[in-house]
């Protein structure tokens, strides 16, 4: 526990002297697509092929997991399994079969006690890991291995996912039962790209529901961890690769994965993996600033504190949900604009979000990147 908090993000702040550790430099601030991915040396568009079967948006961590394992170059994995009551809920496992590997597939949108598991793998000895997590998760793990000698001989390799929106456990069961129209059959869950929740069933059915329909009580940050709204690492840029669906065509027979190479080991995963995959360049335009400062006056009235009731009823009706979900997907950003567009939408979500609720830790948890992103919208002069 004292390692945790030692290690926290709460403690440290996000990146900084930790980015500075991973790649000998900070992201350059006067590159605009560095200042919002991070340091990257690759970038593509990626589908498995075929898919894995039983994987949430098409397998490619899963794929790169089980081939890190089978040749060798790790001795177990750090994952999260489904529990067992749940289909979104985790427990942590170190997985050292190909079989515990596959059975982490799927998204679990819960925030999970992933690195239990490092302390296993220290007790068996294993010299080599890959740790499979999110942006906290990351951080957590990097300031770990420098700060406990313990650690700095086993050769960890990372894979990031980009994670944001976790809803608070003892909330999740509600929320669901807000969005879906059958919870009990709900297995995956997912904002897409077209402005949709997609809620795949145990049918195999998918169910959408557009973002802009959704009840007003689910826009109460109270549904929210604090830590997720005073996360500042969207897109995991301290992992050695980091896997999403975010900058990807919406294409959701294609299963399409956004891949962002950081590092050598990142390089080597890849290599793994890349005769399986059918890779492209990224599309989209990039300029999305005029459809983010449309949204940025309610995404700052929604963090200002004050505010206790929240409507139980849709904002507005499903039909009409859905028709401004399909033209934003006609007009809206994509591709890399999309990716731009989420990324600039959290940061000032947040960046709000951690100035009113908790003033105290500005200066430790919003980082220069940050601050450069808002100041590009000029909101902090209304925030």
């Amino acid at each position: 526990m004292q390692e945790s908090l030692q290690s926290c993000v709460f403690h440290n702040g996000w990146l900084g002297e930790l980015e500075r550790r991973v790649f000998g430099r900070e992201r350059n601030q006067n590159d605009p697509e560095e200042l919002r991915f991070g340091i990257t040396r690759e970038r593509c568009i990626a589908t498995l092929a075929p898919p894995l079967e039983g994987a949430q948006w098409g397998g490619i961590v899963t794929r790169m997991a089980t081939r890190a394992f089978e040749e060798g170059l790790v001795e177990g994995v750090v994952t999260l399994h489904h529990a067992p009551d749940s289909n979104f809920f985790s427990t942590p496992v170190l997985a050292m079969t190909r079989d515990d590997i596959m059975a982490s597939r799927g998204n679990k949108p819960v925030l999970s006690p992933l690195l239990r598991s490092l302390d296993s793998a220290y007790r068996q000895g294993l010299q080599s890991l890959l740790v499979i997590g999110a942006g906290c998760h990351i951080h957590m793990l990097r300031d770990f291995h420098d700060r406990y000698p313990y650690l700095r001989d086993m050769d960890i390799t990372t894979i990031g996912i980009p994670c944001v929106d976790n809803i608070d456990r003892s909330n999740f069961n509600r929320v669901l039962s807000r969005i879906s129209r059958s919870p009990a059959t709900a297995c995956h869950m997912e904002f897409m790209q077209d402005f949709r929740i997609h809620i795949r069933h145990t049918d195999g059915s998918v169910e959408k529901v557009p973002f802009f329909s959704l009840p007003e009580e689910l826009s109460d940050p109270g549904i929210f961890p604090r830590a997720c709204l005073s996360c500042f690492d969207y897109l995991n840029s301290l992992s050695d690769i980091t896997v999403g669906y975010l900058a990807a065509d919406f294409s959701p027979d294609d299963k399409k994965q956004w891949i962002l190479v950081r590092t050598q080991k990142g390089a080597a995963l890849l290599d793994l993996v890349r005769q399986e995959l059918d890779c492209s360049k990224e599309t989209g335009s990039w300029d999305c600033s005029s459809f983010v400062r449309k949204t940025a006056p309610q995404t700052v009235e929604q963090m200002k504190p004050g505010k206790t009731e929240y409507s139980p009823d849709r904002k507005i009706p499903l039909w009409l949900g859905h028709l401004m979900a399909g033209m934003l997907n006609l007009i809206g950003p994509k591709g890399i604009g999309f990716a731009r567009y989420s990324t600039d939408y959290h940061t000032i979500r947040h960046y709000c979000y951690v100035k009113y609720h908790q003033p105290d830790l500005f200066d430790t948890l919003v980082p220069d990147y940050a601050k450069a992103i808002v100041r590009e919208y000029g909101i902090d002069e209304h925030c």
